[in-house]
């Protein structure tokens, strides 16, 4: 298992916290995903086996936010 932790400037808010962990939690791979408001931040706990951070991203991505490269 992995932790990864994604920054998403564009957090704000508890529809942002709700949208991009409904969007993390169903994928296969992904044990648990939780939002931060105050850090807007993501910290992903998945199996590196079955779905890569690209994914998790593309995942984020997908519900509106951008997600800065590092």
């Amino acid at each position: 298992m992995t932790t990864e932790t994604i920054a998403v400037p564009e957090i704000h808010c508890d529809h942002c916290r709700t949208s991009i962990e409904g969007a993390l939690a169903p994928l296969d791979g992904v044990a648990r995903a939780s939002v931060d408001i105050d850090t807007r931040q993501v910290t992903v706990d998945y199996d590196e086996a079955t779905i890569d951070r690209d994914a998790l991203i593309g995942a984020i991505e997908d519900q509106g936010y951008e997600v800065p490269t590092t």
